[in-house]
Formats: structure tokens, C-alpha cells, sequence
């Protein structure tokens, strides 16, 4: 995915709310192994932002049974790196002096209006799950020119940041999904990037965090390829390099929800004590996303000399219920 004369800098940046389930090792397993196959870095990132989430102890469980599956990494707040600190919850300094560029370039203002104030503004139903687009009449006209600074002394606030978006239409290229395009001014709206309680919101932190780390390679989850269009616009705003993009498949359970830490069954920690080995369940992920003809028990580095972006498809993957037995049988 990366250009040729650029070393391939992926990355795999979990939240830590609980141990790993089978949907994000999935996420760890294609990211690292496209990472290798070009003979590149792999860095683990914590995103941490989001304090009251942060369950004690989730950070080094994630990482152990990420090593247990037989993955590793270059740089993470395990191992240190060149561009530590690895946490988020660490990166405070890194994110308000992106917010200063921004206010500079006049691509930032404060919003004290409430999503419940722009429910009601909404004329018309917009037939997704997100919000209305945040009206271009809520943009202040005027700020003073040390609006900012003024804002940064003060302990509370009574409104967020907002990032000021460009009219027009972001293109680009998904590994799986091809070619993506997205109006983000009519179908988003500016969008917060500090809310009102001092924390930043997730489409700043990883902005700021894979440039500042020199991440060429972003693969994650499909249910973030709407937030990629936004984070562009963002990337070019402090001047960023933009890196290459995957959204890989969700797991899903029958009820076509994603897999979550709340299916104890699938999780990495549950498979664990029911016996199963590291091998069998990354064979059986190989074979889920098109790496492998029939599941059969292998390590991550057993599958770099197979991965290929064209073998993985965009569909969602169903997980039945009888999914510890199904990866059992390779064990045996």
C-alpha cells in the first residue's frame, strides 16, 4: 500500500476497555501483517483519551494476549520508541499545539451549543446515524485575534473547539473499499475537536498521533471509514502527509451486531481458558478474511509471504455462536 520509496510505518491503536476480542485481534493480525510484508515498522498505540473508559490493568492484558497470538512491535509504551509517549492520556502537550496551528490558520472557533441545541435546529431528517451537519450559520463571523489564547487560560469552558471544514468533495483510495468519496461539509459539518469538559475528541489524537509518529498505514475497523474523509481534511490543514488507508471487515454476531468485549465468548481471554491455542484461532482469522482455503492452525509470521489486500473483501463476517467450538476443531 505505501509508496515504494517510503518504509511502511503501521500501526494498531486499541482502546484499552478490556481485553482483545476476536474482532480487534482480527484488526492487529491484518495490520501487522501488512506492516511485515513490506518489510515495515509496527507500532502499538495506546488511545487512552477517554479516562473514565480506561479499565485498570487493560493496556498490559491487551498486550499480552496480542503476544500470545504470536504478534509483535518496534515502538509502544512497552518497548519505548523515538516518538513516545505511546498513551494518549501522555500526549496532551502534542494536541494543544496542533489546536494553536489550527486557530492560527483560522480553521478552528468555539461552539457552546449542545448536540441536543443542533438536534432541534435540524429542518429536515438526514437518513443516518450521525448528526445533522453543523450549520455554517452557527460560524462566528468575527473572533477576536487572541481568542485562543485567551480561551487556553481559562479552567472551565463553556464551549467546545470546532474544526472549520472545507467545502468540496475528499477522495481517496481504501485497500479494501477502493475508491471513497465524501462531502464532508454537507454530510458532517464542522466537527468538534475539544468538547466542552477539556477532552479531545478522537478525530483530533489520531490525527495528531500518526503524524507525529510517522504512520504511513492506518488499517482499522470498517466502522471508522466514515471519520476518514474528516481526518484528511484535518491532515491537510497542519500540513501532514496522508497516509495509506484499509478498513478492514467487522465481525459480526448473528444479529449482524459488531463483536464486542460485552460477547465474553469470543473474547481473546475466554478462548484462552477454554483451551484453545494461539495457532488455531489466527488460522481460523486467516481463513474468515481469505488469507487461508480452510482454517488451519498457523502463527501471524506463517502468513506474510500470503497476505494480499485483494484476498480481503469488504462484507462483514457473521461469528455464530458455536464459534469455540468451530476454532476447537483445529486444535484437534
Amino acid at each position: 500500500m505505501s509508496n515504494a520509496s517510503t518504509i511502511c510505518r503501521g500501526r494498531f491503536a486499541p482502546s484499552p476497555t478490556g481485553g482483545l476480542h476476536l474482532g480487534s485481534a482480527l484488526v492487529a493480525l491484518i495490520a501487522w501483517l501488512s506492516a511485515r510484508s513490506q518489510s515495515g515498522s509496527f507500532v502499538w498505540r495506546v488511545e487512552d483519551i477517554d479516562g473514565p473508559r480506561v479499565v485498570a490493568g487493560a493496556v498490559e492484558q491487551q498486550m499480552e494476549e496480542a503476544r500470545w497470538l504470536g504478534l509483535d512491535w518496534d515502538e509502544g509504551p512497552d518497548v519505548g520508541g523515538a516518538h513516545a509517549p505511546y498513551e494518549q492520556s501522555l500526549r496532551s502537550p502534542h494536541y494543544e499545539q496542533a489546536l494553536a496551528r489550527l486557530a492560527e490558520k483560522r480553521r478552528l472557533f468555539p461552539c457552546a451549543h449542545s448536540r441536543k441545541d443542533l438536534q432541534e435546529l435540524a429542518s429536515a431528517p438526514h437518513g443516518t446515524d450521525r448528526p445533522p451537519p453543523y450549520p455554517k450559520s452557527l460560524r462566528p463571523a468575527v473572533l477576536d485575534a487572541n481568542w485562543f489564547e485567551q480561551y487556553q487560560t481559562r479552567e472551565n469552558h463553556d464551549a467546545a473547539l470546532r474544526f472549520r471544514v472545507n467545502d468540496g468533495r475528499v477522495t481517496f483510495h481504501d485497500a479494501v473499499y477502493a475508491e471513497v468519496v465524501q462531502n464532508v461539509s454537507e454530510e458532517v459539518g464542522d466537527f468538534v475537536l475539544k468538547r466542552k469538559d477539556g477532552v479531545y475528541a478522537y478525530q483530533l489524537a489520531v490525527v495528531v498521533d500518526d503524524l507525529d509518529m510517522h504512520i504511513t498505514e492506518v488499517v482499522r475497523g470498517a466502522d471508522l471509514l466514515d471519520s476518514t474523509a474528516r481526518q484528511i481534511q484535518l491532515i491537510q490543514a497542519l500540513t501532514g502527509v496522508i497516509p495509506t488507508y484499509a478498513h478492514v471487515p467487522l465481525l459480526v454476531n448473528e444479529a449482524g451486531e459488531k463483536l464486542s468485549k460485552r460477547d465474553k465468548s469470543i473474547t481473546i481471554s475466554e478462548l484462552r481458558k477454554a483451551g484453545i491455542q494461539p495457532q488455531a484461532i489466527v488460522g481460523w482469522l486467516a481463513h474468515l478474511v481469505g488469507f487461508l482455503d480452510r482454517p488451519s492452525a498457523r502463527t501471524p509470521s506463517d502468513l506474510v509471504t500470503l497476505f494480499d489486500w485483494h484476498r480481503v473483501h469488504s462484507d462483514n463476517i457473521a461469528v455464530s455462536s458455536s464459534v469455540v467450538e468451530q476454532i476447537r476443531q483445529i486444535n484437534a
